[in-house]
């Protein structure tokens, strides 16, 4: 882990530049305002303050941050909850820090309303669903379901494909028909809750801001696939706002529902109609990859409902799968099944390998020279080590998670073969138990490990069949990196938490 320095004037690091208001009626290609309050920004959960304030230990990727003695001053403040000033220094400080995700902005108010806003509802064979969806989209200035090649043609439908083409084209085909400055993707089967979108609008005030994503969450239900979705859908994201990209705690966001700036989708062409599944995983990284933001906002929340028997649901799931191979072609170690420093690795594999001594040995020296590197920047000593500590353990918990998801049908034989390993093992599966002790899910403990096992099975079955069609290995690769690597990052999954 390296530093990122906020030692300009006023204490600001390069960065954003201050939002402009257009003054005539928006069209699908203007920004935000400007001459507005700036935003309130709330502290991520998981920053740690040294040095009297000077110091931040936190963001997603995990990083530390030095600030001269004004920003210092100035970032005490704004998370005390003074707004941020109309300085363009000042706004380029508070966008570094929520850029990187030490804090979040909060807007009071917005200047983007619903009639701003055009959703797309892309739909195959689902005419119950769009009927119960429609009501709840009266407000926004059109709404326009593209009829996927249903069987039966669907009366709601404002324009239909002949035969199936694929969510991307659907989704495509919406969009491109609508004249409003955003676009709210919504599959047929959610349920926006009635105040969901507003939360989304106030982002657009940040012109950098390209699309934002709600909380996804499962419709709750009786049965045990549904109470195992109400707390493992792949669709949620969880309680902790963020920036999304490759490596933040937020990696994706699905386009289940999404909100996105019209402009932004023309500049990049909208989905990749070649992709069946994945295609919004690949939208969203390449907003990204053009410097500007993508955020999640669990504040906001819709409903979706899952698959209602198991076969369909881990269809799904390996469906989910098979994207790996055409997103890691696209993106390369975005997708990486594993991210870990190198010396991480080396350590438990040699214990893998029965080799503890070596394992210690590796972990020992590497946990003992963080320190000295960590010292330049002002991290104590003791929190060094105590962040060597976690990294490794994050590392063994990652390592573990891909052992038993994507790298399956070969981890798991070798893993048996041996004393160790055999030990090892019982403990990658034992994380699922240590999940439900903490998050004490809707279901008994048996069914609970037995319902995560089929769940990393049907995906890495995905990966292998993706991987084939696709004759690649890159959905396998490990992104190893030397500790700490060149990009600022310590390599420990989503914190010192974890």
């Amino acid at each position: 882990m390296t530093s990122e320095n906020g030692h300009g004037r006023d204490g600001a690091a390069d960065g954003a530049t201050a939002p402009g208001h257009p003054s005539r009626r928006r069209t699908a290609d203007d920004v935000g305002p400007s001459g507005r309050p700036g935003p309130r920004l709330i502290a991520d959960v998981h920053n740690r303050v040294l040095a009297g304030g000077r110091v931040l230990l936190g963001g997603s990727p995990y990083r530390v941050l030095r600030l001269s003695r004004e920003g210092a001053r100035l970032v005490a403040g704004w998370l005390a909850g003074e707004p941020v000033s109309a300085s363009p220094h000042h706004r380029r400080l508070a966008s570094r820090l929520v850029r990187a995700g030490f804090a979040h902005p909060r807007y009071a108010t917005g200047s983007f309303t619903r009639r701003d806003v055009t959703a797309v509802v892309p739909v195959r064979d689902h005419a119950a669903a769009v009927r119960r969806l429609l009501p709840r989209l009266d407000e926004l200035s059109a709404t326009i379901v593209v009829d996927d090649g249903s069987l039966r043609p669907l009366p709601e439908a404002t324009v239909r494909h002949g035969r199936p083409r694929g969510p991307a084209a659907a989704r495509n085909t919406g969009w491109t028909a609508a004249t409003t400055p955003l676009i709210a993707f919504l599959d047929a089967d959610v349920e926006p809750d009635s105040d969901w979108l507003e939360p989304l609008l106030r982002h657009f005030e940040d012109p950098d801001v390209l699309a934002v994503a709600p909380r996804v969450r499962s419709t709750p239900g009786r049965t045990l696939l549904e109470r195992y979705e109400s707390v493992r859908s792949s669709l949620d994201m969880g309680t902790t706002a963020g920036p999304v990209r490759p490596g933040s705690r937020v990696s994706y966001v699905p386009s289940a529902a999404l909100v996105v700036r019209t402009s932004a989708l023309r500049a990049l062409g909208g989905f990749d109609e070649r992709m069946r599944f994945g295609e919004d995983v690949d939208l969203v990284w390449r907003l990204a990859a053009t410097g500007g933001q993508v955020r999640y906002e669990p504040t906001a929340t819709v409903r979706h409902t899952p698959r209602s028997r198991w076969r369909d649901w881990a269809g799904q799931r390996f469906d989910y799968g098979t994207s790996a191979a055409p997103l890691a072609l696209r993106h390369g170690g975005a997708v990486a099944p594993v991210k870990v420093s190198v010396w991480s690795a080396l350590a438990w594999t040699a214990l893998a390998a029965a080799h503890p001594r070596s394992a210690l040995l590796i972990a020992g020296s590497t946990a003992a020279l963080l320190p000295r590197k960590l010292q330049a920047v002002g991290v104590p000593a003791t929190e060094a080590l105590r962040l060597a500590s976690l990294g490794h353990w994050g590392a063994g918990r990652a390592l573990a998670d891909a052992a038993t998801r994507t790298w399956w049908p070969v981890t798991l034989p070798l893993l048996a073969a041996g004393r160790t390993s055999r030990l090892l093992l019982a403990a990658a599966y034992g994380r699922h138990v240590a999940d439900w002790l903490r998050m004490r899910p809707p279901l008994d403990l048996p069914r609970w490990v037995a319902a995560r096992a089929m769940d990393d099975f049907a995906y890495g079955a995905g990966v292998w069949w993706g991987a084939l069609r696709e004759r690649t290995v890159a959905p396998f690769l490990p992104d190893l990196t030397d500790w700490p690597g060149k990009d600022g990052i310590l390599r420990c999954q989503d914190g010192p938490t974890t």
